[in-house]
């Protein structure tokens, strides 16, 4: 039997929390070490599964497969391709990162809340989300991913509600209570998602007589799986709603900024750019994968949404007031753009889609982690409270402003290879939604210039004058993922090399071709 290597990639994470949760009450350094010492293992797996993947190679490789409930045809059956190689390698990277940011977040204060804030417990959810998000990247069995599905909510829910953001005006009571409410927000909506999930899930089980991703593909090539129209609509609406609640797509997106808001900045990075990215990942595996025609006959309303979400959540970003609600509105708009490549049906629309989950999940984790020290500082999220930080903390400035050039999708930084194959590939069939949807790109300047100014310029602020640059551990953080974001703009083809491939096989699943040039080469090159 070959290494199980995507099992222990998981693995390593899920006992690393339950190594970490161990820990006695009154280690907390050794625990968040022991936290960050097995992320970066998770890490080195991660690289060992993208450096083992061959883009040429099968569409599922590393495959492991093992019967589970037997009865019910459950099995427990793994692969990844490259979409999900690099959405691994997305989570694996950004979580010591995010430890290493939470470093002080779940200390003890010396207040009435301190009980909730036990360090050890905060480290191990993040490793227990880690674990799940990497084994729903690498699930080929439809059963065994919507158990992972559901069962990330968990750690997530006590993780915005039990450790939520100090940067709190008014009482501690009203603290929690904005905190509980996010966080049941975001439980009961995801719930309701994975409600409707499941009866599709059983649908197709019923239809197919087995959960397996690869078995019920290879039948409906080889013609011995037959859905009826209306009955592969209804399922992938099922499937579709869960992971649209999920992405977050407009109107199911209101849960976001509440929890984002309402969480640490470490942890609504988690939110955001690990946990969010299943959604629009499942689209692609899933939706695309089981119900290539009822897919088509739904990308024109998804498309609709889609735009909706990209002006929507732009617009609404340029009227916060509060930092970190921002920066969610404009995760948003980020998840328009990506459900708009998804459903353009193009290659360069779905390949900039896969590139936009992982170069916005690096370029929002740099921006909010910053955004998250300066909070820190000051005690505040309201933009009005900020002015002239650029003047005594230069260091921290100038990574926020790289962060936020990143968001608008600055050339030269990751973002705007993965937006302009978006707009490219759904101007080629759609047009008019690739006009609309450069709107969008007009909107982001305005809203990360106008946080830049109001924030970072202007007189000093007294209220800011002692605010200290960043140290040593916070450079640790900030650094790393802005030279991610530079050498990703400049140079995305370790990316694109793993995941054209595997777009190309999911342009096979809906039977689409790209569509033919306005203008033929042909005639191109005779103009010449």
């Amino acid at each position: 039997m070959s290494f199980p290597l995507l099992t222990v990639t998981a693995a390593v994470p899920a006992v690393g929390a339950i190594l970490t949760a161990a820990v006695p009450a009154a280690r907390r350094t050794a625990a968040k070490w022991l936290a960050l010492l097995v992320s970066l293992a998770t890490l080195v797996l991660a690289a060992v599964v993208f450096a083992r993947f061959e883009p040429g190679g099968d569409r599922y490789q590393l495959t492991e497969s093992h019967s589970w409930i037997k009865d019910f045809g459950v099995r427990y059956e793994l692969g990844v391709d490259g979409i999900g190689v690099a959405l691994i390698a997305l989570t694996a990277l950004l979580i010591p990162f995010v430890i290493l940011a939470g470093w002080h977040d779940a200390d003890p204060l010396e207040t009435k809340s301190s009980r909730w804030r036990p360090t050890q417990g905060f480290f191990a959810l993040i490793l227990m989300v880690e674990a799940m998000v990497i084994l729903s990247f690498e699930a080929t069995d439809v059963f065994l991913f919507y158990i992972l599905f559901e069962a990330m909510l968990i750690p997530m829910y006590f993780l915005i509600g039990g450790f939520g953001d100090r940067a709190h005006a008014g009482s501690d009571e009203n603290a929690a209570a904005q905190r509980s409410y996010a966080a049941v927000k975001f439980l009961l909506y995801n719930l309701v998602g994975g409600l409707i999930m499941l009866a599709a899930v059983i649908g197709l089980y019923v239809v197919a007589g087995n959960f397996s991703l690869t078995e019920i593909a290879e039948a409906r090539a080889n013609g011995s799986l037959e859905m009826a129209t209306s009955t592969e609509r209804w399922l992938f609406l099922g499937f579709f709603f869960a992971f649209a609640v999920k992405a977050p797509l407009w109107p199911l997106h209101t849960w976001l900024p509440n929890a984002m808001g309402e969480a640490t900045a470490p942890v609504a990075v988690l939110i955001t750019a690990v946990v969010d990215k299943v959604g629009t990942f499942a689209m692609l595996r899933f939706c695309l994968g089981l119900f290539p025609e009822a897919s088509k006959w739904a990308t024109p309303a998804i498309v609709v949404l889609a735009l909706i979400s990209i002006v929507y959540g732009a617009l609404v970003a340029v009227g916060q007031r509060d930092i970190k609600r921002l920066v969610a509105y404009a995760s948003i708009s980020h998840f328009g753009f990506i459900i708009l490549g998804i459903f353009a049906m193009t290659t360069q629309g779905q390949s900039g889609a896969t590139l936009y989950m992982v170069n916005h999940g690096i370029s929002t984790a740099a921006l909010m982690l910053v955004a998250g020290f300066l909070i820190s500082r000051r005690g505040s999220r309201l933009i009005a409270d900020y002015g002239g930080v650029q003047k005594v903390a230069p260091v921290l400035a100038g990574t926020f402003l790289i962060g936020g050039l990143a968001t608008l999708s600055l050339p030269g930084l990751a973002p705007f290879v993965s937006e302009f194959l978006v707009l490219v590939g759904t101007y080629a069939r759609y047009p008019v939604a690739g006009v609309i949807a450069t709107t969008g790109i007009v909107l982001a300047a305005l809203y990360t210039l106008v946080l830049y100014q109001r924030t970072m310029t202007g007189p000093v602020k007294e209220e800011v004058r002692t605010l200290p640059d960043l140290r040593p551990r916070e450079l640790a953080v900030v650094v790393p993922l802005i030279a991610v974001l530079i050498f990703l703009g400049v140079f995305p083809k370790p990316l694109t090399d793993v995941v054209n491939p595997a777009v190309q096989y999911t342009m096979s699943d809906v039977q689409q071709k790209d569509p033919a040039p306005a203008v033929p080469i042909e005639n191109l090159e005779a103009a010449k």
